[in-house]
């Protein structure tokens, strides 16, 4: 599976509104807004420009752009990390308490049947839809878990 099919899978409204989610003072502060300012092939970054941008990125990301599909996807969790933390403690994955956890665990470690569905449900009346789904999907993805695209 990769990021561009995660993002294809849930679609361009949810895609939209997970760019509404990144926050450029996290990326500032996790020193990934030029970065992420040069993958998105924007001269100025900011929520407006980013949203406005939204249709050429969504272009960008059906046609396969993989390394758009990263830093988008490293954008979104950098700006969400209490909510990657506290999916993490609810999984039971250990993690260093920012929400980085060991990148060599295996996903039958921590991945018990089910997870997709609870991750969910846990979470549904506090976060965005959008962000939750996401975050499964890029958690079976980190973990290599071989499966298709969640989508609720």
């Amino acid at each position: 599976m990769k990021l561009t099919e995660i993002f294809q899978e849930l679609g361009r409204e949810r895609f939209d509104e997970l760019l509404r989610l990144v926050s450029m003072g996290s990326l500032k502060t996790y020193k990934i807004y030029e970065g992420f300012k040069i993958r998105t092939r924007l001269t100025k970054l900011n929520r407006d420009r980013l949203r406005s941008a939204a249709p050429r990125l969504w272009e960008r990301v059906e046609q396969g752009d993989e390394d758009l599909a990263r830093e988008i996807a490293q954008g979104i969790l950098v700006s969400r990390l209490d909510f990657v933390t506290q999916a993490l403690d609810f999984l039971e994955i250990p993690h260093d308490g920012n929400g980085f956890y060991d990148k060599d665990a295996k996903s039958d470690d921590y991945l018990k049947e089910g997870w997709r569905e609870r991750l969910l449900e846990r979470f549904r009346d506090e976060q965005p839809e959008a962000l939750a789904l996401f975050y499964i999907n890029h958690l079976a993805w980190e973990l290599e878990e071989p499966a298709g695209v969640f989508t609720g």
